[in-house]
């Protein structure tokens, strides 16, 4: 991330996070630039009434939770030998994930956007729910482009399997570049752990929750169609033509949950189906409408979504987490049946 006078912007940062405190006097502060790998970016010395707060603080223009908890560890280093009283993390934007990493080691934080947290003597300052205001990073977009997706349905499919690079891209059908790349992305946000035989998931939670606010369901191709059958009744014959036309189909949303864990009862039936639409349909012998549907079949924006097909009840149904991802944005109580397929069946995967 590119910040035109970022040494500027520390500094105001720094200085509006004390200015803000109607208590607080007069606070000047001086920045000198330290040089070195084993030592923080800079010396802060804040003059409160007075008194003089000396202040170390590591710089990084990513704050992003692996580089604060490497910042912290370099902080708690330096205060074990210098005369300083305390430490900052300052990053453009610091997320809550991060700023819970400097908090539960006793770090302050201060951030471009406004959030903060500094607590020493009778000093306590602390700012949140400031949103980022710089663009998002183009790296963690990509993180859920359907190429990288299929890595990640994979990683959480498998819970707590250790992997090796080459294993994972044939899994995936995916390069082994792509699956470095998306290696480095998770590492950055400590989703996984690494070891000399290969990484697994450290927080598949986390992983989830971020993929279901970047994912959109209706990426995929949406076709609308009304059936005079009960909704048992048509998924039974949906799984019935597409098997005798060697067409690749899978339930998800509420046809899918209610396979894995029911919660909630439906009335309209969803299914991916990967190819033969016009025969497909005329074998259904189904209508197409423009509303007031009772069956949504979605042509997939890529086949990663048919990873971990199960047959449930006489029928395939797509994984748990895609039936996840489908469902949690999903308008008339589709959260509700989500959580429950977090609960009840995704989380005792793991």
């Amino acid at each position: 991330m590119k910040i035109d006078n970022f040494e500027n912007q520390v500094r105001d940062a720094v200085e509006k996070c004390f200015l803000d405190i109607p208590f607080v006097g007069k606070v000047n502060i001086d920045i000198e630039p330290y040089p070195g790998d084993n030592i923080p970016d800079m010396l802060v010395a804040v003059r409160i009434r007075g008194e003089v707060q000396k202040i170390v603080a590591e710089i990084n223009s990513n704050g992003e939770p692996r580089y604060a908890r490497l910042a912290t560890y370099k902080i708690l280093r330096y205060l074990d030998r210098s005369n300083s009283d305390y430490g900052v993390f300052v990053a453009p934007y610091i997320s809550p994930r991060a700023a819970a990493i400097c908090q539960d080691e006793g770090i302050g934080y201060i951030d471009l956007a406004g959030n903060c947290h500094v607590s020493f003597d009778n000093i306590y300052i602390h700012k949140e729910g400031k949103a980022n205001p710089f663009s998002k990073k183009r790296s963690l977009q990509s993180l859920f482009a359907p190429k990288a997706e299929r890595i990640l349905r994979v990683l959480l499919t498998s819970g707590t399997r250790v992997w090796k690079t080459e294993e994972l891209a044939r899994e995936a059908d995916v390069s082994l570049g792509q699956v470095s790349n998306v290696k480095k992305l998770l590492s950055e946000q400590e989703w996984i752990n690494t070891k000399a035989v290969g990484f697994s998931l450290s927080d598949p939670n986390s992983l989830l929750e971020e993929w279901s606010q970047n994912y959109k369901y209706r990426r995929n191709e949406i076709f609308l169609y009304y059936s005079m059958e009960e909704v048992a009744e048509f998924e039974n014959k949906l799984a019935e033509v597409c098997q005798r036309m060697q067409i690749r189909y899978g339930l998800t949303g509420f046809s899918g949950s209610s396979r894995y864990a029911p919660a909630v009862r439906y009335q309209r039936v969803m299914a991916y189906v990967s190819k033969s639409f016009d025969e497909l349909i005329e074998a259904l012998a189904i209508k197409p409408v423009d509303s007031g549907e009772n069956i949504r079949l979605f042509k997939p924006y890529d086949d990663g979504v048919f990873y971990g097909l199960k047959e449930r009840d006489g029928a395939m149904v797509v994984s748990p987490v895609q039936v996840y991802l489908d469902l949690i944005g999903y308008r008339g109580r589709g959260e509700e049946a989500a959580r429950v397929l977090l609960d009840q069946v995704i989380q005792k995967s793991w």
